[in-house]
């Protein structure tokens, strides 16, 4: 009772203190007007949350009458306090006010039987919301068990709010509110606001055990699903272990490189397996906890105190933790089982290794059959003898000569050796002698890139390519590389820095640098890693410093010190674009004058449009005369003041190249940039020579990146990989006749921007679908791309993806119809070599390289052989445009005739093989020429 008179208390000023004179004024009026009985109206501030348009409609009315009432006795008050009141009365004003007086009782009897409708509505609302209490307890059991996350306050807070409002009606209506709190109304109320507290102490029990038995749960599911990958790799290796227990016992008759990756298999294969057996022992454990973690929690359940209000709920979580012991009680058994497999397996393993083994010591190794890998092995563990001056200079030079010829006792040497100490292998080669001497050459290429251990561009695919290719004609290949931070480190095989420290010249001092050794695409490799100060190739990232004019002509200086320091007789030297053009002039000025004479050096000029100017004063850095270099006849550049490095490459080697027949053409006159004039004078020594592309790499057939691998014989999987890129992309791919256009490509002018533009919206009016893959390092030209793809967004026949992504480049190549090229100049290009290696009919614009590699299909003064794409000679968009129409309607139209030039383009020969050969003729007749001009 004294709760019940505090809280009405507590309203009643809470009432006071929120409405001001004029809104207390109003509610009197409002009181005067309500009917009687123990009804009661709210006001405008405490009217129920869910109010109808009926109320809103009184309320108004009953606002307008205050409003008028106290208008009048405002009027009123003013007129008594006049003194001239009496004396200015007039009969008519009197009688005037007797009307307005009737006019406001006639509004006041409207108000009162429309508040009386409302009351009844409010009366209604009042029932509704009592049968609304008197379901919530069922419907909170509902939700608890339904959601587990009910919020048991509400029911309470809409209790206390009803029980407030009662009392408020109360006050407003004259009752008394100790006498409400004894109807059986409110202390129905008060039961259920009660009963309503230990329901909600009871549901935050069982969402906590809830929560608990959830990740118990997920922990299970994770648990399972990790069971099932691991029963996977066993099938997997099960499979495995059965091929490699037939191979066992046919290793006799196999080559010595099948043997060896037989066993390094096994022995990898045996090492997975441990590691699965302590996976599922840890399993295992995890299995036992998890044991634990399910008793305690029904423990703690059964402990619990649940309300009457939850059964469902329990019930619930008691069925759950029975599934879950059963699925633990079945994969604690099948992990005991897998176990015990893995141990049978394992055993079983060993056994037949040591079968192995033991058979592997009456084997014969073969020299022949040994990858290249092995001797480039053996090349660099020489040559790192001998810079760490463990072996003279004429045993290393002769184990060398004998690796390079791949002499069996070698092979047989190592194999003998092979986990002995390091001492005793460099006494058993030194026992080796050396007969008759190899026809071969030795290639050393110095450059800034090779693929895939340092690659930007096309240049690094030419460093790995030709430099296999050479090497698998029988001459031995060495790459010199600087060592950059970025660099794709797991691409090197047996990488390690050797026990000698290389001092090499720098701007009037010695610095230091480590060598690093490993094989990359089989073929050795030296990794020069300067300790100078600037950190010239820990940079994270390959070009674009501000003194990369400094950073390569100190890594050119360092690997000829390399070079002299190995004391090779090296018969080429071939250093790539401006980065290595210092190697040209440092060779002969510095290096010859010191004995180190026996090579001849080859430079090619992959792009002449970066050539590698300075201040001439910089060229000092590197030890070279600037006084004898700054001159027109050598390095001078067409600029005052400036010298040019790729000039001096130019000037300064036996073999000048470039990267195809056309291009060097052109290079001869405004596509030389300034240096036309330079190779018009040395035009007997230039040449252009057309890249191939490595046809082990861009295979169809084997290209791992593929969905589907195919050939020019079975073209379904190239269908197959079109329809996984669409899916991909999210591209239209409901007809599967639609063509599509590919372009790959660095987006810089030179690639013809406005072209590839062009090929987008023309591609689009077409009907064709068309895929960008490429970004810029200019800022404004990435933006520019990035705002087109913007517009084409929502178009599912457009996609620009604006970065580099090999595994990509290879599934567009093989799913596109067409690849567009509409360069404003090309040395070379190998885009267009692997778009008809992958069956993607190329479309190019006739410059440089381009025009020694795609012949247009309707040009009939070109044989029919050789006829493999499209070509349109001008910049313009409407000579592209007719070249795509062309394209189009052959596609469209003849589709037989369109497969058979797929084929066509598929089965040409764009190998290494050719440029490596007639490189090899230039470096034989560069060699030959200066050997003769020695006997003379």
């Amino acid at each position: 009772m004294a709760a019940c008179g505090a809280a009405a208390a507590e309203y009643s000023a809470l009432l006071s203190l929120s409405c001001g004179p004029i809104t207390r004024r109003r509610f009197a009026v409002s009181c005067r007007a309500r009917p009687p009985g123990n009804l009661s109206l709210r006001t405008s501030m405490e009217r129920p949350q869910k109010s109808t348009s009926s109320e809103d409609d009184t309320n108004g009315a009953i606002s307008q009458i205050d409003e008028k009432i106290a208008a009048i006795g405002n009027e009123q008050q003013e007129r008594s306090k006049d003194k001239h009141f009496e004396s200015d009365f007039q009969l008519e004003d009197f009688g005037e006010m007797i009307q307005n007086m009737e006019k406001n009782i006639l509004l006041l009897n409207q108000a009162r039987l429309q508040a009386i409708e409302d009351v009844d509505k409010i009366l209604t609302e009042k029932e509704a919301l009592q049968k609304k209490v008197d379901t919530l307890e069922m419907n909170l059991s509902k939700a608890l068990a339904t959601k587990g996350n009910i919020n048991t306050d509400i029911p309470g807070d809409h209790l206390e709010k009803f029980t407030k409002e009662i009392l408020i009606e109360s006050a407003l209506s004259g009752g008394n509110p100790a006498h409400l709190c004894e109807s059986p109304l409110f202390m129905e109320l008060t039961v259920l606001k009660e009963e309503n507290m230990l329901l909600k102490a009871d549901a935050q029990f069982l969402k906590a055990k809830i929560v608990e038995f959830a990740e118990t749960e997920e922990f299970l599911f994770k648990l399972e699903k990790e069971r099932s990958l691991l029963d996977a790799t066993v099938r997997e290796l099960e499979a495995r272990f059965l091929v490699a227990q037939t191979d066992i016992w046919k290793v006799v008759p196999l080559q010595y490189d099948v043997w060896m990756e037989k066993v390094e298999n096994l022995q990898h294969m045996l090492g997975c397996l441990k590691n699965h057996v302590e996976k599922y022992a840890a399993l295992l454990d995890q299995h036992d906890d998890l044991h634990d973690k399910i008793d305690e929690l029904e423990a703690s359940l059964k402990e619990g105190k649940t309300s009457e209000f939850s059964p469902y709920v329990v019930e619930l979580l008691q069925q759950k933790l029975k599934a879950a012991k059963s699925r633990h009680q079945a994969g604690h058994q099948e992990t005991n089982t897998h176990i015990q497999v893995y141990q049978q397996l394992t055993e079983e393993f060993q056994d037949n290794l040591g079968k192995l083994i033991e058979e592997s010591g009456r084997l014969e190794h073969s020299a022949n059959s040994m990858p290249s890998e092995f001797w480039s092995h053996i090349l660099l563990m020489i040559d790192g003898w001998f810079l760490e001056r463990k072996i003279p200079n004429t045993d290393a030079r002769m184990l060398r000569e004998m690796a390079w010829k791949r002499d069996d006792r070698i092979c047989e040497a190592y194999f003998a050796c092979k986990g002995a100490k390091e001492s005793d292998v460099m006494e058993t080669f030194l026992k080796l002698s050396l007969s008759g001497n190899s026809s071969g050459l030795h290639i050393v290429h110095i450059a800034a890139e090779m693929a895939p251990v340092a690659k930007v561009g096309g240049l690094a695919d030419v460093v790995a390519g030709l430099g296999k290719a050479l090497q698998t004609k029988g001459h031995l290949v060495e790459i010199v590389l600087p060592k950059y931070d970025c660099m794709q480190l797991d691409q090197i095989t047996n990488l390690k820095v050797l026990d000698v420290v290389i001092q090499s010249y720098f701007d009037g001092n010695l610095f230091s640098n480590n060598v690093w050794t490993g094989t990359v695409e089989g073929l050795p490799v030296y990794f020069i890693e300067p300790q100078h100060p600037s950190k010239f190739f820990w940079r994270a990232q390959y070009y674009g410093e501000h003194d990369d004019f400094k950073r390569y002509s100190y890594f050119s200086r360092a690997a000829l010190e390399l070079l002299y320091q190995s004391g090779k007789k090296i018969d080429i030297i071939h250093c790539h674009d401006w980065q290595t053009a210092f190697v040209a002039p440092l060779y002969w000025d510095i290096y010859a004058t010191r004995g180190f004479s026996s090579a001849r050096i080859c430079f090619t000029c992959h792009n002449f449009e970066y050539q590698g100017t300075a201040p001439a004063p910089d060229l000092s850095y590197c030890g070279l005369d600037v006084e004898q270099l700054d001159r027109p006849d050598r390095m001078q550049d067409n600029a005052h003041g400036r010298i040019n490095v790729a000039k001096g490459g130019i000037v300064y080697s036996n073999i000048v190249t470039t990267v195809s027949p056309t291009y060097a053409l052109e290079v001869r006159s405004e596509g030389g940039r300034g240096l036309q004039d330079t190779l018009k004078m040395h035009s007997r020594k230039f040449v252009g020579i057309l890249n191939g592309i490595d046809t082990g790499t861009w295979n169809p057939s084997t290209d791992r990146f593929l969905a589907v691998q195919y050939s020019a014989t079975d073209l379904q999987g190239k269908a197959a990989n079109k329809a996984f890129l669409r899916k991909q992309l999210g591209l239209y791919s409901e007809d599967a006749s639609q063509p599509l256009v590919a372009c790959i490509t660095r987006l810089v002018p030179q690639k013809g921007l406005h072209l590839i533009r062009h090929a987008i919206y023309k591609t689009a009016e077409l009907g064709g679908q068309f895929v960008l893959l490429g970004s810029s390092p200019v800022p404004h030209i990435q933006r520019e791309f990035e705002g087109v793809a913007d517009q084409f967004q929502k178009n599912n026949n457009i996609r620009l993806i604006l970065k580099y992504d090999e595994a990509l480049s290879h599934c567009i190549y093989a799913a596109s119809d067409m690849f567009i090229i509409p360069s404003m100049f090309e040395p070379c290009g190998l885009t267009q070599m692997i778009a008809m290696r992958y069956g993607s009919v190329p479309i190019v614009r006739q410059t440089g390289g381009l025009c020694d590699s795609v012949f247009d299909f309707d040009d009939e003064t070109i044989p029919v052989e050789l006829r493999n794409g499209f070509t349109f000679a001008r910049t313009d968009e409407q000579d592209l445009s007719s070249c795509l129409e062309r394209a189009f309607s052959y596609y469209s139209r003849k589709p037989m005739v369109w497969k058979q030039l797929v084929q066509k383009d598929m089965q040409i020969d764009f190998s290494w093989d050719s440029p490596a050969s007639q490189y090899e003729n230039l470096y034989q007749s560069a060699v030959a020429q200066a050997r003769g001009a020695a006997q003379t």
